[in-house]
C-alpha cells in the first residue's frame, strides 16, 4: 500500500526512481509519480501503471540528482492526476495571484487532523489543488520553512496526528532530502558511489542499487545530504543506527515462464515450505527465540491478532494449538480488538500473524496487548527485518520470499508451517508430544513439499472447474472444523481477484440460514478430507442437492464421494491428517486464479486492493 522511493546523488537519479516504483508495484497503487529538482521543482504524474510514467518521463525529459517518487493507493481523494503524489507547495501572494512554492513530498498514511490544518493553511494564503491529506503537510512545511528543511520538519511533525512515513526536498536547498516516519514503514539506503543515500518503504525498491540498509524506527527522522546523513530520534535527539546488510534480490520479482505472479507464487510453495523447514531436525523451544524456553513455560493460553489471510491461518493454529497442545486460544480480528473492553491475562502468549510485518492493524493490536501487560509477545512473519519481528520477544521468520501478487498464497501455507511449528513446540512444553509424537509430525512435515506437488498437478481438474465458476456472480464454500477457515480463505481468494461474490459456512450452519441460497446457479464448493466430520460434511451436501444446488467437492482419496449429477469431484492426492489444511487451500487458490483468469481480470493488482496495509 503507497511506496516511497527518493534519493540525493550526484548522478542523474531519475532511472532509479522509477525502476524503484517498478518493484513497489506489487504494494497495490492507483497512481504514481516522480518529482526532481532541475533549476526548480519539475514532475511527472500518472494514473495509470509505472510504465506510462517511464513513458512521460522519457518524453518530458526529466532528469535531476534529487528526487522523489510514489505509488499512490487513494484514501484521501480518487484516484486522479491531482490527488497523485508528488504535491508541491503553492499559494497566493498579494495580488492573489499563484505563488509557487519551495517544497516537494510524497507521503505515505492518513494524517488525521488534516481538516483542522487545511483551514489554517488556506487562512494563510495556500491554494489546495487535492482533496489529500498529504497536501497539508507539504503546504504546512513551506509555511514553516525558514531555510532550513530538516527543520520544518521537526516542527510540522509536531503538528501532525496520525501515520506516516514521508519523504520532501526543497527547491533552495536542491541537495537534500528529509523524511520522518511514524506508523509506517521507511528505510534509509546508504549509497556506494556518487555521494548519494536513499530512503524508501522497503528495501526491494533499491535492489541492486545498494545493500547497505538503515531501520528507521518509530518516530525516527533523517537528513540526506551529498554523501552524508543524519537520524534522530522522535525527542529529535541525534542517534545512530545500525547499518545492515539486506540482500533484496529483484529476481525474485521475474516472472520466469509465469503469466502472473499470483500463478508463480502458487507454484513456489513446494519450495516455500521447504525453505520454511530447512535445517530443523528436531522440535526446541529455541527455534523461537533465545527466550522462547522460559516464556512458554511461564504461559497459560495464547491470543493471536492477525488480519485478513493471516487471521483465518490463525483461525487453523486454533484447532492445532487446543487439541494438540492442549492450550485455550482465541483468534481476534487485530483492527477490532484494541476497539473493545477485553480482559488482560498477562500469562498469555500474544501471537500476531503478518507476512510483510508491517501491517498497521496488527502493529497496533500488538501495541494494545503490550499496554495491558500482556508482554509475552511472537511474531510469525515473512520479514526478518520488519517492525513486528523488532517490537515481538519471539519470532519465526517463514521463508517465502517476496510475494507481489495481492492475493496471499505462498505466505500463507508457510505460515501454516510456522504456526504448527508453534502448536508442536508448546505441547512439548506442556507435555503432550511424545517422542514418537513428534517424530511422526517432523516426518509429515518433511514431505509436505511433494505433496504439495501432488495437488499442483491437479491444475487441469480446477481448470475445467473455473470454466463453470466464470460464468457465476456467487458462490457458497463450505467446510468443518479446522477446514472452515479454508473455506474463508478460498471464498476470500475468490472475490479478491475475480470480483465474484462468495462466502464460507461451516457447513453444520447450512440450514440456519445459508440454505436460502442455495440454487441450480449457486456453485457450493465443499472441502472434504477424511477425517471425524466427514459423514456429518456429507449429510449437509445431501441438503444442496436436495435443493437443487451443484457441489464442487475437493475429497479426499479414501473418503468415498465420487462423481454424480450435480456433484463434482476433484480427489486428493493422499490424507494428510492435521497437516491437510495447507494441502486442501492449494486447489481453492487455483481456482480464484483460473476464474480470474476467463473473466479477464487484473489478477495481480485487483482492484482497490493493496498488499502491503500500512494504514488503518
Amino acid at each position: 500500500m503507497c511506496g516511497i522511493v527518493a534519493a540525493v546523488s550526484m548522478r542523474n537519479i531519475v532511472p532509479i526512481l522509477v525502476q524503484g516504483l517498478q518493484r513497489l508495484e506489487y504494494r497495490g497503487y492507483d497512481s504514481c509519480g516522480v518529482a526532481v529538482y532541475a533549476d526548480g521543482l519539475k514532475r511527472a504524474r500518472s494514473t495509470s501503471r509505472v510504465a506510462e510514467l517511464q513513458a512521460q518521463v522519457s518524453a518530458d525529459k526529466l532528469e535531476g540528482g534529487t528526487g522523489i517518487a510514489h505509488t499512490r493507493w487513494a484514501t484521501h481523494g480518487a484516484p486522479a492526476v491531482h490527488n497523485a503524489h508528488p504535491h508541491f507547495s503553492h499559494g497566493t501572494g498579494a495580488s492573489s495571484a499563484i505563488r509557487p512554492g519551495k517544497v516537494a513530498l510524497v507521503h505515505n498514511g492518513i494524517i488525521e487532523n488534516h481538516d483542522e490544518l487545511r483551514a489554517a493553511l488556506q487562512a494563510k494564503g495556500y491554494v489546495f489543488e487535492s482533496q489529500t491529506d498529504t497536501e497539508v503537510i507539504v503546504h504546512l512545511m513551506d509555511s514553516l520553512y525558514d531555510g532550513d528543511l530538516f527543520e520544518a520538519l521537526k516542527a510540522a511533525v509536531v503538528q501532525l496526528r496520525g501515520a506516516y512515513a514521508i519523504a520532501a526536498f526543497c527547491k533552495d536547498e536542491p541537495h537534500r532530502v528529509v523524511g520522518a516516519r511514524a506508523g509506517s514503514p521507511l528505510i534509509l539506503g546508504v549509497g556506494n558511489a556518487h555521494s548519494e543515500n536513499f530512503l524508501a518503504s522497503d528495501a526491494m525498491a533499491l535492489a541492486g542499487v545498494t545493500d547497505q540498509i538503515v531501520y528507521l524506527e518509530e518516530g525516527d527522522l533523517v537528513d540526506l545530504q551529498l554523501g552524508k546523513y543524519w537520524v534522530f530520534d522522535r525527542q529529535h535527539k541525534k542517534v545512530e543506527r545500525e547499518v545492515k546488510t539486506v540482500h533484496a534480490h529483484s529476481g525474485a520479482a521475474e516472472l520466469g515462464p509465469y503469466r502472473h505472479y499470483m500463478q508463480k507464487e502458487i507454484f513456489e510453495q513446494p519450495r516455500a515450505i521447504a525453505d520454511t523447514l530447512e535445517g530443523i531436525k528436531g522440535i526446541v523451544p529455541e527455534l523461537f527465540g533465545d527466550q522462547a524456553r522460559g516464556v512458554f513455560e511461564a504461559i497459560d493460553s495464547v491470543l493471536i491478532l492477525a488480519c485478513g489471510t493471516s487471521y483465518y491461518s490463525g483461525c487453523v493454529a486454533k484447532y492445532w494449538l487446543e487439541s494438540i497442545a492442549r492450550i485455550p486460544t482465541q483468534v481476534e480480528v487485530a483492527s477490532e480488538y484494541r476497539y473493545r473492553d477485553s480482559v488482560p491475562n498477562p500469562g498469555t502468549l500474544v501471537v500476531t500473524i503478518t507476512q510483510s510485518g508491517e501491517t498497521a492493524d496488527t502493529l497496533a493490536a500488538l501495541r494494545h496487548a503490550q499496554s495491558l501487560g500482556m508482554m509475552q509477545t511472537l511474531t510469525i512473519c515473512n520479514v526478518a527485518t520488519s517492525a513486528m519481528v523488532r517490537e515481538c520477544k519471539l519470532a519465526y521468520v517463514t521463508r517465502a520470499g517476496v510475494e507481489i501478487g495481492v492475493a496471499s498464497t505462498k505466505a500463507f501455507t508457510t505460515q501454516l508451517a510456522g504456526l504448527f511449528l508453534l502448536t508442536l513446540t508448546l505441547a512439548q512444553s506442556r507435555g503432550h508430544l511424545s517422542e514418537a509424537g513428534e517424530a511422526a509430525h517432523l516426518k509429515a512435515m518433511r514431505h509436505l513439499p511433494a505433496a504439495l506437488q501432488a495437488v499442483l498437478a491437479l491444475e487441469p481438474q480446477v481448470i475445467s472447474w473455473s470454466e463453470d465458476f466464470a460464468k457465476k456472480e456467487n458462490a457458497l464454500f463450505l467446510g468443518r472444523g479446522m477446514h472452515y477457515p479454508i473455506a474463508l480463505e478460498g471464498a476470500l481468494k475468490l472475490k479478491e481477484i475475480s470480483y465474484i461474490h462468495a462466502e464460507a459456512y461451516p457447513a453444520g450452519e447450512l440450514k440456519h440460514g445459508p440454505l436460502a441460497l442455495v440454487t441450480s446457479a449457486m456453485p457450493v464448493v465443499t472441502v472434504a478430507p477424511n477425517d471425524a466430520l466427514i459423514e456429518k460434511l456429507k449429510s449437509n451436501m445431501q441438503e444442496v442437492r436436495a435443493r437443487g444446488g451443484v457441489l464442487y467437492v475437493l475429497a479426499d482419496a479414501d473418503s468415498r464421494i465420487d462423481n454424480s449429477e450435480g456433484v463434482h469431484v476433484i480427489r486428493m492426492p493422499e490424507n494428510y491428517g492435521p497437516l491437510s489444511p495447507l494441502l486442501h487451500v492449494v486447489p481453492l487458490q487455483l481456482l480464484a486464479y483460473h476464474t480470474a483468469l476467463a473473466r479477464g481480470t487484473d489478477v495481480d493488482k485487483p482492484r482497490n486492493l493493496a498488499k502491503s496495509v500500512t494504514v488503518e
